[in-house]
């Protein structure tokens, strides 16, 4: 029998993609990667300047001197200076990127929505980590030396709590739902999830059309509020089977508690993460370059900011491996439960041209940055899959 890696190592995309199409997916991939590259290197440049330098630390002190001066008004101010800068830096390259879609048949939002899109964002980064700021400063005041024990709780159980609101407060701010109405479809996705032994509360189609043609699904939110979502380009493009594909992988990330898990896994990580910037954030080099005397002064708000971003940025590609892993067990969960690896192939070729991908990048970006395996290691999984009692 073949396994699943010696069927990768021989896959070739020529039998299910044409020359024309496997051009088109590096073409796109080509034209948008320096602009998605140099979008995080700018704002990772931008960040270190302000936190490595006394410039970041000036800015806070002007900002805060808008208004009153405050210890207060120099958190909120300087963090709302460096989320604005931030964001103002990211404009230019995501809209290079969405001109490069656009070229490709993948945008359908006009400017407007799509500027839209960007305030409402920026509003609710603002409603997250101003309050956040003024919290851990708090904490910074009452100890210099001991702040970072009960912010790092803190962020755990933030995690924990935004794991479980996002689908009910953050998605409808970005998207419209409706109920899928009665039918084949919904019956046969409401019945592969009663035979994965998942409960699902419901069944809505999300109005993804109005701002991309790219296809998706997914299963969101915890027990009584869990509900399978499917694109509404998905259902006019994608034939009933191709579908229950798409939803049979998503339910493999309920089955095997990938948002639990996730969600617990991103809470340690939180307090790990917030552990390090506390000892980050006592070294005399770090604080004396930043210009500021210990981290309760407000003004080291940019050295914070820097050290986190950093520390982000670099464990980007272990958190990317972690997700591939998850994902192609999703996948092998999806050819378990509906044993149809001939439609799961149809479906990683539709999803693959519509959303003009890759579908075999070089190996370094895939290890990098990629959080889903390769539609051609995707491809090869499900011919090597065999049921479970041939293995």
């Amino acid at each position: 029998m073949t396994t699943a890696a010696q069927a990768e190592s021989d896959f070739t995309p020529e039998p299910d993609f044409t020359p024309e199409q496997l051009a088109r997916g590096r073409a796109l991939r080509r034209a948008q990667l320096p602009w998605l590259l140099g979008g995080r290197l700018a704002g990772l440049a931008l960040s270190l300047v302000l936190g490595l330098t006394p410039a970041g630390a000036r800015l806070v002190h002007w900002a805060g001197g808008l208004f009153d001066g405050s210890w207060a008004a120099q958190v909120l101010a300087g963090a709302t200076a460096l989320i604005l800068l931030g964001q103002l830096l990211a404009v230019p390259f995501n809209a290079r990127v969405r001109v490069v879609r656009a070229r490709y048949g993948l945008v359908t939002q006009g400017w407007g929505g799509w500027v839209v899109d960007l305030l409402r964002g920026l509003l609710l980064t603002l409603a997250l980590m101003l309050p956040a700021a003024l919290g851990l400063y708090a904490l910074t005041g009452w100890s210099t030396n001991w702040w970072w024990l009960p912010a790092a709780g803190a962020a755990a159980l933030l995690t924990v709590l935004l794991s479980f609101l996002f689908p009910l407060v953050v998605e409808p701010l970005f998207n419209r739902f409706r109920p899928m109405p009665e039918g084949e479809l919904r019956s046969a996705l409401l019945g592969l999830a009663e035979r994965d032994a998942v409960r699902v509360r419901e069944v809505l189609v999300a109005d993804a059309s109005r701002r991309t043609t790219a296809l998706n699904a997914y299963v969101s939110g915890f027990g009584a509020t869990r509900r399978i979502v499917a694109y509404d380009t998905l259902l006019s493009t994608a034939a009933p089977r191709e579908v229950e594909l798409v939803v049979a992988h998503e339910l493999g990330h309920v089955k095997h508690r990938d948002v639990p898990r996730g969600t617990v896994l991103g809470a340690v990580g939180a307090a790990v993460m917030v552990g390090v910037l506390g000892w980050l954030m006592s070294l005399h080099p770090l604080l004396n370059a930043a210009g500021v005397a210990d981290v309760a002064d407000p003004r080291s708000l940019p050295l914070l900011a820097a050290c986190a971003a950093l520390l982000g940025a670099l464990s980007g590609p272990a958190q990317a491996a972690v997700s591939r892993r998850i994902e192609a067990r999703a996948d092998q969960h999806a050819l378990d439960l509906t044993r149809d690896p001939e439609q799961f192939i149809a479906m990683q070729r539709r999803l693959a041209l519509t959303n003009v991908a890759d579908v075999d990048p070089p190996r370094l970006l895939e290890l990098l940055f990629a959080t889903h395996p390769s539609t051609a290691r995707r491809i090869a999984a499900a011919r090597a899959w065999a049921p479970a009692t041939d293995r």
